[in-house]
């Protein structure tokens, strides 16, 4: 397969890129290559003075670049020869397999809905993340940002590709869904969180198990926790801050070590017919190898083609347009 990299995009752009474009290629195995999207001059010089033979990429050359403040449609719109763009328009095309940009995030949304579409029946698209648990197993949160509101019909779905995602990912054959909220309760919570709760509770679609409270998000008591988007984007960065001060102040072992960023790269962008993942603003060469990596899983597990087939055996009564 053929796995796109967005070269300029990132607060460390390009050499973070390019140095963690080399660490990936080291474990990519035969038949799997790099696409390097950027401007080409600027690949050039850096894979030569690292010594890196550009011929195990293949480079595409970008001239234009869209930067973090943009506004994400109007840059999409405008910069068509932008690293992100031609980044879309290489996946729209099946020119490659895979999209991992750490570069602006409202333009990596922007760009999966309008080249390879949202998967019909997906109400919209989401980012997750894997949040590490004590116990050495791991959680999918989502939302983590691309929806601050979402209707109890939204986290329905949040709830089925989550699932979907875990089973096929990570492995874990029967996942078990949760709805953060404010307690356990099935009355808990404001008005969407009930409401959610109540389409949640009998679904047939997914393994829903009921409230979990903030205290339980590290502490394995579900394979998938579903907020909206503003909520889950908090508790990330608050889990990233928490991992800075453990490491500022010497307090780290194996566990507060899983908590950095840098071993997961970025988050997946779910509900788009393509596999395309979005990496931090702050990547390093770790973070970008990850990313390209988590690209890679995504593709080879089929999960937009399952996402498909979910919705079209969907066992809860409806089917979201």
């Amino acid at each position: 397969m053929r796995i796109g990299l967005d070269v300029m995009g990132g607060d460390f752009a390009p050499v973070a890129a390019i140095d963690g474009a080399i660490l990936a290629a080291k474990e990519l195995v035969d038949g799997d290559k790099l696409v390097l999207i950027g401007q080409e001059l600027v690949i050039l010089s850096l894979l030569n003075e690292r010594g890196c033979d550009p011929a195990i990429f293949d480079i595409v050359h970008a001239p234009d670049v869209i930067e973090m403040g943009e506004h994400p449609a109007r840059a999409i719109t405008r910069k068509p020869e932008s690293s992100i763009s031609v980044g879309f328009h290489l996946l729209k095309h099946k020119k490659i397999e895979a999209f991992a940009s750490a570069g602006n995030s409202g333009a990596m949304v922007v760009g999966s809905i309008f080249s390879v579409n949202t998967i019909q029946g997906i109400v919209r698209p989401f980012t997750a993340a894997i949040i590490p648990q004590e116990d050495g197993s791991y959680s999918l949160l989502v939302d983590v940002g691309t929806n601050p509101d979402a209707k109890p019909d939204v986290f329905y779905q949040f709830g089925l590709i989550g699932s979907i995602y875990v089973q096929n990912v990570y492995h874990v054959e029967k996942p078990r869904v949760a709805l953060l909220n404010i307690g356990h309760e099935e009355e808990k919570g404001n008005l969407t969180t009930q409401s959610a709760y109540h389409l949640m509770k009998d679904s047939k679609d997914f393994n829903f198990i009921g409230n979990v409270e903030g205290r339980d998000i590290l502490h394995n008591k579900a394979d998938v926790i579903v907020c909206d988007g503003f909520t889950g984007n908090i508790i990330l960065k608050l889990i990233e801050s928490f991992y800075d001060l453990m490491v500022n102040r010497n307090l780290t072992d194996s566990y507060i070590h899983r908590l950095n960023y840098e071993n997961y790269g970025g988050t997946p962008i779910l509900g788009i017919n393509g596999a395309v993942v979005m990496g931090h603003g702050i990547s390093n060469d770790i973070a970008v190898k990850n990313m390209v990596l988590l690209g890679r899983d995504v593709y080879k597990a089929r999960i937009a083609s399952k996402i498909k087939h979910a919705l079209l055996n969907l066992n809860g009564g409806f089917i979201l347009e």
